[in-house]
């Protein structure tokens, strides 16, 4: 059996990812002060993550090292099985779905509690990005535009149900990788016209209250007013009273707590320094959608910076990896899921300085979540896979080169 080769791995990848992982293990340990609290244990909740931490790790390692038509060739049953389960998602008293916070996003099968619409997301990519490579006339344009349409449809309309940002989020990358994939811009255009009166329909129907009137509507988009509720007290406001932004209620305090924190941060290029967090037991979700108003407090615009840096680094690396020896379908993959990875990110910091209305999305890798973790260890396992390749096939290619100019025989003039 041969070994692989550690010398053909992306080094730069790999240093963005541990980064990331030990900026998670340090803003988690101050971050989960309430789990721990709960959990009577210091190492508990921190430990626990840092063990799917580890699993993630050794999921990427392997990864990186299988043949990139098997991801691809994965990523369409594992689409299939992903559509199977968020639509089982609406399937009224299912025994394997979880609710909480309102929200039905989560199945529990043997005990494993996660999300299908991460494997969703991350199978979707794939399975787009092998669609659309296999263009190659103009028909072929319209053909493979109306296939992944159609499946994002599928994928997207059962999840925003439960969680519209991740829909729009799903969308928001297929369209991305239209515009890579050179796609005209009448089936664009239509696509996002269509989509924005649809969006805009849809809150004037809740907005109106005719989910509330209808039993049958709320039992199916009952989150819909929780969305119209965000939006209205995020761009609206519905007080002359100048002092309501400073008072807390339920509805605002996850804002406002984070709000705090970052105040509490701006102080020092440095914040407060990492363990000296005060809101961190205050704000709800602390460790998850809101991490990065702990980072800004215990660490100031330095820390706020250096994260908001490495998804950048991400992204470049993967433009990078895009633009050298290899196929197109890898090269659309690659740039699709390090869309993916660095728009999430771009909204969850959003929310979490008060830019935009609370969505609950996740900081990839560095938030709380086990299957989050191992799920990011994936989209990094598969960006590894594609650029080892590349490294390989340049190699093989150099050395094609050197072998054929060996071979020419000199030729002596007399």
């Amino acid at each position: 059996m041969k070994l692989p080769n550690l010398q053909n791995t992306d080094k730069t990848l790999w240093a963005i990812y541990i980064s990331m992982i030990v900026v998670a293990i340090i803003a988690l340990f101050s971050a989960s002060s309430m789990l721990v609290y709960k959990d009577n244990s210091v190492l508990g909740p921190v430990g626990q993550q840092i063990l799917f931490i580890v699993a993630g790790v050794v999921l990427a390692f392997l990864i990186q090292f299988m043949p990139s038509y098997m991801v691809r060739i994965g990523g369409y049953v594992v689409l299939l099985l992903s559509v199977i389960m968020v639509w089982s998602l609406l399937v009224p008293h299912n025994p394997f779905a979880v609710t909480l916070n309102g929200a039905t996003r989560w199945l529990n099968i043997a005990g494993i509690v996660f999300q299908p619409s991460e494997l969703a997301k991350l199978s979707l990519i794939i399975v787009v990005a092998d669609l659309l490579s296999r263009i190659k006339t103009e028909a072929d344009k319209r053909k493979y535009f109306f296939w992944t349409l159609g499946i994002t449809a599928v994928v997207a309309l059962p999840v925003m149900t439960s969680n519209l940002s991740t829909a729009i989020l799903i969308c928001g990358i297929v369209f991305l990788l239209w515009i890579l994939a050179r796609i005209p811009f009448k089936f664009l255009g239509s696509t996002a016209g269509i989509a924005i009166i649809f969006l805009v329909l849809g809150y004037c129907i809740v907005e109106f209250g005719f989910v509330r009137q209808n039993r049958e509507m709320k039992g199916l988009f009952g989150r819909a007013e929780t969305w119209v509720s965000r939006i209205d007290r995020k761009f609206a406001g519905t007080s002359d009273d100048k002092t309501a932004p400073f008072v807390i209620t339920d509805e605002n305090r996850q804002e406002a707590y984070a709000n705090v924190a970052i105040a509490r941060g701006g102080k020092s290029p440095f914040g407060v320094l990492p363990g000296n967090s005060k809101e961190r037991d205050y704000l709800p979700l602390a460790y998850a959608d809101y991490i990065y108003a702990i980072i800004v407090e215990e660490s100031g615009i330095v820390g706020a910076l250096v994260v908001i840096a490495l998804y950048l680094w991400l992204l470049f690396r993967a433009c990078f990896i895009s633009t050298r020896y290899g196929d197109y379908a890898s090269m659309l993959m690659v740039m699709g899921l390090a869309l993916m990875l660095t728009c999430q990110a771009l909204i969850s910091m959003l929310v979490a300085v008060g830019l935009g209305p609370v969505t609950g999305q996740p900081l990839p890798l560095i938030s709380r979540g086990g299957t989050s973790a191992l799920i990011t260890s994936v989209y990094f396992g598969i960006m590894m896979c594609v650029s080892r390749e590349q490294t390989e096939l340049r190699n093989r290619q150099q050395e094609s080169i050197h072998a054929s100019q060996d071979e020419v025989p000199d030729i002596k003039v007399e």
